[in-house]
């Protein structure tokens, strides 16, 4: 899934969380969110993020982040989040880190 913009406060973070819950029930396991277009993170879209990843835990799912950089890669380091979600450079490689 390609997020794009900001992941803030407010309709436009609600992507996230709603695409995950969408492609979950569509049964899909294997999620990976391609964060290359987002501009601008807050602590309410590191928190969908989290959300999002307590779902697909939940289903017995795993997920994978793509392509963060600069102040979005950043807030998942500051807040120590990078040891939690798993980072690669880009969506291939993400996908290619199930197996």
């Amino acid at each position: 899934m390609v997020v794009t913009g900001r992941l803030m406060l407010g309709p436009e973070g609600q992507q996230v969380e709603s695409a995950v819950t969408d492609l979950l029930a569509k049964g899909y396991r294997r999620l990976v969110i391609d964060m290359a277009g987002i501009t601008h993170i807050d602590s309410t879209g590191i928190g969908r993020c989290i959300a999002s990843l307590n779902k697909v835990t939940q289903a017995g799912g795993k997920l994978h982040m793509a392509g963060a950089a600069g102040q979005v890669r950043e807030s998942f380091r500051v807040t120590r989040l990078d040891r939690v979600f798993r980072f690669f450079d880009d969506a291939e490689r993400a996908l290619a880190a199930f197996g």
